[in-house]
């Protein structure tokens, strides 16, 4: 999508993303090395009651999402960092997950007017409509003038 595609109020819409369970050990072996992400018999008797991904690995997901549904072909080049993010509820093996970005924003920057500003929200939900991740970040777009 180009930046002029997006409109305060817009809902987009992508998945469902599977996260295999080798996906998921695999992640947390490399990036985020802690038992109840790495250790399945460990895990099934700790709190959550078995594996569960990476925070940043649900993150990566709702990453990969958006770029292909929504940021492909645009004039995206980065983004300056996230408002917040947080994980009401874990991720574990054999979800499916859906993605729903929530337009907030959408301005030219005062300063350097070939700069657009994208401010949404995005929000994972497991196969059972629990979301799993809620995020606001911010993206940059480079314009023409």
């Amino acid at each position: 999508m180009r930046f002029a595609d997006f409109s305060v109020g817009q809902v987009i819409e992508a998945g469902p993303r599977l996260l295999e369970r080798t996906e998921l050990l695999a992640f947390a072996q490399r990036y985020d090395p802690q038992w109840f992400h790495t250790e399945p018999e460990r895990a099934e008797a700790g709190r959550f009651g078995g594996l569960i991904a990476s925070g940043w690995q649900t993150c990566g997901i709702a990453m990969q999402l958006v770029a292909e549904t929504a940021l492909r072909g645009s004039e995206s080049f980065a983004s300056p960092g996230l408002a917040y993010v947080k994980w009401p509820h874990p991720v574990r093996p054999g979800d499916a997950l859906r993605l729903r970005a929530t337009v907030l924003e959408t301005r030219r920057s005062q300063s350097q007017p070939t700069l657009g500003i994208l401010r949404w929200r995005w929000q994972l939900f497991n196969q059972l409509g629990t979301e799993v991740l809620d995020l606001e970040a911010t993206s940059l777009f480079e314009l023409s003038a």
